[in-house]
């Protein structure tokens, strides 16, 4: 099949919808902005649920990545322009790069806590992110969660910047919760006397073995959660953080001194889909994600012919779930460039 489909990003599900087009035939043109493929895979440790090793995933990826790909990395796209069915991505340094599809799968950010500014990130030493928590269970494995803090208390905040009216994000981010509930099983082995709470709004533990990983997490691990909303995050004078919260269980304000705070941050989009998404007049929901033309039948179509969608510019997914999403996309394209049909 003498087709090319261009498909713009390099995490998850742009290596899976290349990876399976090339499969199918088609020729494929992968752009990555950064000078790596993987996207945030790259920078998780272990997966949930049944917490295998991310490398893991992305070495089957990358086993995707043949020579019917061709791979353009540190690229940015100044322009698209459409003619006669065809696409032509023009990069940043005056490369033109031709298509009959287009495929765009360039993801999403992480919510900035520093928006939360009553959570304290980036003002206090000991209030980090789950992702830099993330980013120390894969590059350290000694027993001190983060330098100068004893870790025997900590604090594990839900739902930040997610479900959200004050920062505009009303929609869940979907794994959180679980993330919140991993990370503190991983503390507890790496620190059994530390004692870890866990601030919840409700949980929304939706998918297959979710909710025994909550279980497991109380009987097993002896972790703590906490039905409220933490209203505030101070720093003592001895550089531990005091949360106040009120316990929406008992309807009694807590207060509260812990060692290390950790934020779970949700999903945004990016400013780069939004500004990919102006370029070929593709349509935003509510929540900033984009959207597809029917989600329940199509939906990795867009209503631009000739345009799909792959992964989480459509909003919060799994990494198992975007897979999905992403070999859907492959069938729809190839669909598109053997009938003409979305």
């Amino acid at each position: 099949m003498s087709k090319t489909a261009i498909i713009i990003g390099g995490g998850v599900a742009g290596m899976e919808t290349a990876g399976q087009l090339n499969r199918l035939g088609i020729e494929v043109v992968l752009i990555e902005k950064q000078a790596s493929l993987g996207g945030h895979l790259k920078n998780w440790d272990r997966l949930f649920p049944d917490r295998r090793e991310s490398q893991e995933v992305f070495d089957y990826l990358e086993k995707g990545m043949n020579d019917g790909i061709s791979l353009y990395l540190n690229a940015t796209i100044s322009d698209i322009r459409e003619a006669g069915g065809k696409f032509t991505v023009i990069l940043e340094d005056g490369r033109e790069l031709s298509s009959d599809a287009l495929v765009l799968a360039t993801g999403y950010d992480l919510f900035d806590a520093r928006k939360k500014e009553e959570y304290g990130f980036g003002i206090y030493d000991n209030v980090i992110t789950s992702a830099e928590l993330e980013e120390f269970f894969r590059n350290n494995k000694q027993k001190n969660l983060f330098e100068g803090v004893q870790s025997k208390r900590v604090g594990i905040v839900h739902c930040v910047g997610s479900r959200d009216e004050k920062v505009g994000n009303l929609y869940c981010s979907k794994l959180c919760c679980v993330t919140g509930v991993k990370q503190a099983i991983e503390i507890r082995e790496l620190m059994p006397d530390a004692e870890i709470f866990c601030f919840y709004m409700d949980l929304r533990m939706f998918d297959r073995h979710f909710e025994e990983m909550y279980y497991e997490a109380q009987e097993k691990w002896g972790i703590r959660f906490i039905r409220g909303r933490l209203s505030e995050a101070a720093e003592n004078p001895d550089h531990t953080i005091l949360v106040k919260v009120e316990d929406t269980l008992t309807g009694l304000p807590l207060k509260m001194k812990v060692d290390l705070l950790i934020l779970l941050v949700g999903f945004v989009p990016s400013p780069e889909t939004k500004r990919l998404a102006g370029m070929l007049g593709l349509k935003e929901g509510d929540d900033r994600f984009l959207c597809p033309s029917d989600e329940h039948l199509l939906p990795n179509s867009t209503d631009h012919p000739g345009v799909f969608l792959a992964g989480t510019l459509k909003g919060p997914a799994s990494i198992a779930a975007t897979i999905v999403d992403a070999r859907a996309a492959a069938l729809q394209v190839a669909e598109y460039l053997v009938n003409g049909e979305r």
